[in-house]
């Protein structure tokens, strides 16, 4: 009824069925005119339901966007919030699209956002930490995955790869090689050919500690030795 009201388009035996094998956590597949788009709306409505959001993946920034805009008058008319994920969002423009009730993106955009929360300091609405250093996806529910093949398979051969901030200070390594090049082998380390390991001693680690000027390398302040 929502459908016909807010979109001009009603929900046929096929959608339905369908809405309810997604909901199930199956896959549905659709074949061309049966129309997919309409198809998701049900249980992405019906899981948003509990407040903990939804998230839907398509394949490209343009089909999120469109899709969004396309289904948001149903799901705004239902009272529920709907936005969208496009690649080079900041990062508050990110947070408030995850607080939607209902979450468009690509799988690329979802899956680095994962990768950057993981390396965040603070939950998302953690009010002590700016937002900047707070998580933007928060909890992860229920998402609907179009085109699953394309996802799941085809896009899921190329790993999704994040690296943190490199460290300014570089005078640490030189230092290392320092004390390094000063230790004499058997009495201070010991090789391992086969396991290409190198290892300290106790004496070593002794001798490393006082050429580094430290009373231990194993106290807080000089761990990163």
């Amino acid at each position: 009824e929502a459908g016909r009201r807010f979109l001009g388009m009603r929900h046929y035996d096929v959608q339905l069925i369908g809405g309810m094998v997604l909901h199930s956590g199956a896959i549905a597949e659709m074949i061309t005119g049966e129309g997919k788009t309409l198809v998701a709306t049900l249980p992405a409505y019906l899981n948003a339901l509990e407040g903990k959001g939804v998230h839907v993946i398509t394949v490209n920034d343009y089909l999120a966007r469109r899709d969004m805009e396309w289904m948001g008058p149903l799901y705004m008319g239902l009272g529920l919030t709907v936005g969208t994920i496009q690649s080079g969002m900041e990062a508050d423009e990110r947070q408030r699209s995850y607080a939607c009730d209902i979450t468009y993106g690509t799988n690329n955009e979802f899956g680095f956002d994962y990768l950057r929360d993981n390396m965040r300091m603070a939950a998302r609405g953690d009010e002590r930490f700016p937002s900047q250093m707070q998580q933007s996806q928060g909890r992860l529910n229920f998402a609907i995955v179009d085109e699953v093949d394309n996802i799941l398979i085809d896009e899921a051969r190329t790993p999704l790869i994040i690296s943190g901030p490199a460290h300014d200070d570089v005078t640490k390594y030189a230092r290392a090689d320092k004390v390094a090049r000063q230790l004499k082998a058997d009495d201070h380390f010991e090789v391992q050919e086969k396991e290409h390991t190198v290892s300290l001693t106790e004496s070593g680690v002794r001798q490393a500690e006082k050429l580094a000027g430290v009373e231990s390398f194993y106290t807080a302040g000089n761990m990163e030795w």
